[in-house]
């Protein structure tokens, strides 16, 4: 009698965001190795297989037939087929198709393993600029003007860097309606990450759609970083550091506590303060 065949692995396998050359080598082990791929489009990941020497056969696996596709995929991950999930580019599930199919793989004791490379909303972020100990990844807002307008009012009290996701052809509309609700904080549009005619425009929500308004068309893919509410009431350096030195006058001022009180009084990185305490403070006992 033959002993049952153990079931193959899911493999979540993160994928260029532009530069086809952004991609791990396990990555490429793995793609070359798996009996499928499942693909949000199978055109896009056909050319990337090809332009790396990988001849894995492709089915589609989109936000339109997910549902049906992940009972035929978990059959053949069921039967010892290893299967690698990929989406158009980055980390798949993030904002993109899969999130079905890894959930149904893991309720039926199939091992997923996540094969870890770009994401645009880390590579993003990382570039941006804003604060990066903290950060909140918001995708897709809805498209509708009302919808969209709750979504941003939900998040005007976040502390975090937010990170959002857009078409071009609505990032005006999300630049304006952010200024509208949030107020005109700092912020950062990330356009065509990786390719050739990468861009980071950076300023206040109203310098970024004047710059945008005055080019007409936008184009290519767009990830939208907006800083938390923390950033916009930040006081001016001059008042923190007459604000440090005086609380540093006064008899048992500590450091850390000085930098947690201020933190939290401006919604302000706390290692940020500390820095600017700890500066003042050697400046002081020198002089």
């Amino acid at each position: 009698m033959n002993a049952k065949t153990p079931p193959g692995n899911l493999y979540i396998v993160a994928t260029p965001i532009g530069n086809m050359d952004d991609i791990t080598l396990r990555a490429l082990k793995v793609l070359g190795k798996v009996q499928v791929v499942a693909a949000e489009d199978t055109r896009n990941t056909a050319r990337l297989l090809s332009h790396h020497g990988i001849g894995a056969p492709l089915v589609s696996c989109h936000e339109h037939n997910e549902d049906d596709r992940a009972a035929g995929l978990l059959a053949r991950l069921s039967a010892g087929e290893d299967v690698a999930l990929v989406s158009d580019a980055g980390t798949p599930t993030l904002s993109d198709p899969g999130y079905r199919l890894v959930r149904m793989a893991a309720d039926s004791g199939i091992k997923v393993i996540p094969i870890p490379g770009p994401s645009a909303a880390v590579s993003a972020l990382s570039a941006s600029g804003l604060p990066t100990d903290s950060f909140v990844f918001v995708g897709f807002l809805p498209r509708k003007r009302g919808k969209r307008a709750e979504a941003l009012a939900a998040l005007k009290d976040q502390p975090r860097t937010l990170i959002f996701y857009e078409s071009p052809r609505r990032m005006l509309a999300l630049i304006a309606a952010a200024a509208e609700v949030m107020g005109d904080r700092e912020a950062v549009l990330c356009r065509e990450l990786t390719k050739v005619h990468e861009e980071f425009i950076r300023g206040r929500l109203s310098e970024i759609l004047k710059t945008l308004r005055a080019r007409g068309d936008i184009k290519g893919e767009c990830t939208f970083l907006v800083s938390g509410c923390g950033k916009a009431a930040a006081p001016p350096p001059e008042t923190l550091r007459r604000e440090i030195e005086a609380a540093l006058a006064a008899p048992g001022s500590r450091p850390s506590e000085l930098s947690r009180r201020l933190a939290e009084q401006y919604g302000v990185s706390k290692n940020i303060i500390y820095k600017e305490v700890v500066k003042i403070k050697e400046r002081k006992e020198k002089a």
